[in-house]
């Protein structure tokens, strides 16, 4: 399956080292000879045959992206990829049953940042964690990791862990799924350009059959949950040539 010839540029992080990819897959016939072709492309590649293993491996060792595989005996990729997303910012590529459309937007949903379905040209996955390493080491840092639960800013508290905005009356409002997200990449970048294609990925929309241009929408409606006066916004203003700030001080408890 994978005898094409890989790419012949040695792909490097920032630091001038080779990116590690860790593939993690019960199938030997998979995982084995994927290691082999990303070696070969250029990469450190190391193999897990299950979510143990794979959580030995991201403790002991600094991997830089996740391939892996849905379908495993015990704990599955999914459950695995949602562990990922909550203790570390490790993109994922989902390894999926061809046409398991469920599958994928569920993949999607827990954190991953792409997904390839089985069985894959080589070529393509290469390509696809080329792209994903690109977009995920130009992200701005976090103002802190992922276990903060209450962040203030204005007159608003936002609650993370019950998903909802609380005003300076006690009034909470409940969030949707995306406004939630796109309310997450602001609050951890305060005062940062961010671009559409950025917010597509702080939110995991890299979907365009599903997400598409739906970041406009989104940030209007969350500017009608928050801002006094949308159409003059305080807190989430447009930038020029494409994109969006978060312009408030936030504070993290």
């Amino acid at each position: 399956m994978l005898s094409s010839n890989p790419q012949k540029a040695k792909p490097v992080t920032e630091s001038g080292v080779q990116p590690h990819i860790l593939v993690v897959d019960d199938a030997r016939d998979i995982r084995e000879p994927l290691v082999r072709y990303l070696k070969e492309s250029g990469y450190r590649a190391t193999a897990a045959d299950g979510a143990q293993a794979a959580r030995r491996l991201m403790r002991t060792s600094g991997i830089d992206l996740v391939i892996l595989d849905i379908m495993m005996p015990g704990e599955d990729g999914l459950s695995l990829c949602r562990s990922i997303r909550e203790n570390s910012g490790i993109p994922v590529i989902m390894l999926t049953a061809r046409g398991d459309e469920l599958d994928r937007i569920v993949g999607l949903e827990v954190g991953a940042d792409d997904y390839v379905a089985k069985p894959f040209n080589p070529r393509e996955l290469l390509a696809r964690v080329s792209a994903v390493l690109r977009r995920t080491n130009t992200l701005p840092p976090r103002l802190r990791g992922p276990t903060a639960e209450r962040y203030r800013f204005g007159e608003w508290t936002f609650n993370a862990a019950q998903r909802e905005i609380v005003g300076p009356e006690g009034l909470a409002l409940p969030l949707s799924s995306g406004e939630f997200k796109l309310l997450m990449a602001f609050l951890e970048r305060p005062k940062v350009a961010l671009s559409r294609e950025q917010l597509l990925d702080l939110t995991k929309g890299r979907d365009a059959e599903v997400f598409d241009r739906s970041i406009d929408n989104q940030v209007s409606r969350l500017r009608r949950k928050i801002e006094q006066d949308p159409k003059n916004p305080r807190y989430i203003k447009t930038v020029w040539g494409g994109g969006y700030m978060f312009t408030s001080d936030v504070e993290i408890f």
